[in-house]
């Protein structure tokens, strides 16, 4: 029965979280809204922010779960991939911990715990939790994988992005319209009232399971400036059909590649993780997908799907059960395969 306490800070989220015997007890999770102004995450001030926050972090999530750090069996912490000044500081915290109190240390890859976040079991046990195999296509604003999960800790990438995340896509095409960050979420606020078939935009033509967002990017550059030369209103006055045809298009590039996925491996236990599997637009064709398609489906609960330490406590509690510890010598990487 481990009591694991696990830190999360690759980007700009400061978070913690307390699993008790794979129970998530607690998850806080502390956003920076410094680099609002920015248009995008400042690596030097993410870092200063996480100094600043995860000491109160850890605090607050140690006392929801009503325990300290004297029944924490564990310490566990987001070693890869991540902007490294921001790593550093999880790291340093959790193995300063481990030292002072004589106590195992677990790193953890911020990707692999995003696929695991779909085993989190609520705590009324209601949710339905993968079997495996299972496939799970993660999408943030960094990465985005097909990964097929053999078991807790095995895990094999077979489709990933050739350039741009779809995270980034959504970001990217927010800015093109002077929507400011993190835009993703803007796109999707307004394309619940828009027209998803208004404006047609490309989809990749790219060989087995990989993804490519480049294209459309420059596709909906184009797109914009040409119709902003015909009226200057143009954005104002489509927002919601063009975030509604852009979020549709995106969905539709990953959906696509997931249905393939499936009929070549003929699993049908299929996971969405990461922070746009918190998109509405892709939340929804995806279950409409999988009921057509005769699928399994699972989606983490909202909380568990954008940048928690709750996802890094469920991943160690795996690893703690495998015996899979580090030594102090661990270090983070900014980028690193699992």
């Amino acid at each position: 029965m481990p009591a694991i306490l696990a830190i999360e800070s690759s980007c700009d989220e400061t978070a913690a979280s307390v699993c008790v015997d794979r129970m998530i007890l607690s998850n806080v999770v502390a956003s920076q809204k410094v680099h609002e102004e920015y248009g995008g995450v400042v690596p030097e001030l993410a870092s200063r922010a996480h100094l600043q926050a995860i000491v109160p972090v850890v605090d607050t999530a140690l006392k929801r779960a009503k325990t300290s750090l004297d029944t924490i069996d564990a310490y566990a912490f987001t070693q890869s991939p991540g902007l490294i000044g921001a790593l550093l500081v999880g790291a340093e915290f959790a193995k300063s911990c481990a030292l002072a109190r004589h106590k195992p240390l677990i790193a953890a890859h911020h990707m692999q715990a995003h696929v695991l976040a779909n085993l989190i079991q609520s705590p009324d046990k209601k949710n339905d939790i993968p079997s495996f195999p299972f496939l799970c296509l993660t999408v943030s604003g960094g990465h985005t994988q097909i990964v097929l999960c053999s078991d807790y800790l095995t895990m094999k990438v077979i489709g990933q992005t050739l350039d741009d995340a779809a995270g980034e896509a959504f970001d990217k095409s927010a800015k093109i319209l002077g929507l400011p960050y993190p835009g993703g979420p803007l796109i999707d606020k307004y394309a619940k009232d828009g027209d998803p078939d208004k404006y047609k935009f490309p989809e990749p033509k790219i060989d087995k399971l990989d993804f490519s967002f480049s294209g459309l990017k420059t596709a909906i550059l184009y797109f914009i400036h040409e119709q902003k030369e015909k009226n200057k209103n143009f954005i104002e006055e489509n927002i919601h059909d063009i975030c509604a045809s852009i979020q549709s298009r995106i969905v539709s590039i990953l959906l696509n590649k997931l249905k393939r996925a499936s009929a070549q491996t003929g699993i049908k236990n299929i996971c969405i993780a990461g922070g746009v599997s918190a998109n509405s637009g892709l939340r929804k064709t995806f279950a409409e997908l999988g009921a057509k398609e005769g699928w399994k489906t699972f989606i983490p609960a909202f909380e568990y799907c954008t940048d928690n330490a709750a996802m890094i406590a469920i991943t160690a509690y795996f690893k703690f059960l495998a015996g899979q510890f580090e030594d102090l010598s661990v270090v983070p990487s900014a980028r690193a395969a699992f």
